[in-house]
């Protein structure tokens, strides 16, 4: 039983393997392809028929992206503007979705899924009162108003309401015949319960925010303002396009992204196994 049963496990993880190894080859080859491209010279980045590995790999392209233009400025900008963007949705979200979950009545209820619908709005069909508001406050091509929009995340408000949901009230009652407040309560309790979540939180945030083009665009006047999505585009001419250095700011664009998932993802495992939630 036990040799029949282990030759079914290899069968199935045989299966598994082969379903998803073509799958992880689609999402890895573009990324590795960029990433070799960044160390093409021009003239083989438009070689045909085209060549995966460089025959004379250079760095010239990472040094030209620095030069040319203040890429190092931009990408200081997006990773302010992301890393402040995350912290307030994560705080809007938790405590929102806190209020929501604990909080019983049916006008909550009622807010709750008029919030929520505003998950399939596209942000372009309201850009245009906020350029109006953030105009009138004067935080045009500011870090204020390039943070505005994304201090509040509908999704991250559903995600945390969802899980903080499944936090026992007899914990909270507990707490509160203990004499803790209502603030004491969701920062001692709720925030270490929702670790896990907050950080896979953390990183659909900080994606989200680190590659937005639109917002970006309209509302930064000056290159000291632009951020590395923007400043992308600038690698860009009417008649031809640098991949080499596109290929190569796009690589140090990624760079974050990658290393914010990684760290996260540590945590998130470390969460889950320390959390007294476990099997709820």
């Amino acid at each position: 039983m036990q040799r029949r049963a282990f030759r079914r496990f290899l069968v199935e993880d045989g299966i598994r393997h082969l379903i998803l190894a073509p799958l992880a080859f689609l999402i890895v080859f573009p990324i590795a392809w960029m990433v070799l491209t960044s160390l093409k010279p021009s003239a083989e980045t438009v070689l045909w028929p085209p060549r995966m590995l460089p025959q004379v790999p250079t760095f010239e392209n990472y040094r030209e992206v620095f030069l040319r233009w203040p890429f190092l400025r931009f990408f200081l900008n997006s990773l302010l503007v992301s890393g402040v963007s995350t912290v307030m949705i994560l705080l809007t979200s938790s405590s929102a979705g806190y209020a929501f979950a604990k909080i019983k009545s049916r006008a909550m209820n009622v807010i709750f899924f008029i919030f929520i619908a505003t998950i399939i709005v596209p942000f372009e069909s309201y850009m245009i009162p906020v350029y109006l508001l953030v105009n009138r406050l004067g935080w045009l091509d500011s870090y204020p108003g390039l943070i505005l929009p994304f201090i509040i995340m509908a999704f991250g408000v559903f995600f945390m309401r969802q899980t903080i949901q499944a936090i026992p009230d007899e914990l909270i009652q507990a707490a509160r015949i203990d004499g803790c407040s209502e603030f004491a309560i969701f920062w001692r309790m709720i925030l270490p319960l929702s670790a896990g979540p907050l950080s896979a939180l953390a990183i659909y945030a900080f994606l989200n925010v680190w590659g937005f083009f639109t917002w970006p665009l309209i509302i930064t006047n000056t290159q000291e303002m632009y951020t590395t999505e923007i400043g992308l585009a600038l690698f860009q001419s009417q008649f031809f396009i640098e991949y080499g250095l596109v290929a190569a700011g796009a690589t140090v664009t990624a760079l974050p992204l990658l290393l914010v998932f990684f760290v996260f993802q540590r945590r998130i495992i470390t969460a889950v196994t320390l959390t007294g939630l476990k099997g709820t």
